[in-house]
């Protein structure tokens, strides 16, 4: 993950949790309908980021390649 996704994930529930602490949110509905609000936030920041910049942010560095992932699956089991 690149500095800017985690930047972008931490806007994400950082806008989360000030919403529902706003909104004094109780039950599931209301912290669903905070989340869907921060993550509106985090997604706008995100693509007006990319608007002006020209560049994507999301890389494909969050994944492993399948065989790579694999044999660090092996290796975690073994430890």
């Amino acid at each position: 993950m690149t500095d800017l996704e985690l930047l972008f994930s931490m806007l994400g529930e950082a806008s989360t949790t000030k919403v529902t602490r706003a909104k004094n949110a109780k039950g599931f509905i209301e912290n669903k309908n905070a989340a869907k609000i921060g993550g509106k936030i985090a997604g706008n920041a995100l693509k007006e980021l990319e608007k002006e910049s020209g560049e994507k942010v999301i890389t494909s560095e969050n994944y492993l390649p399948a065989k790579k992932k694999a044999k660090e699956l092996k290796k975690a089991k073994k430890k």
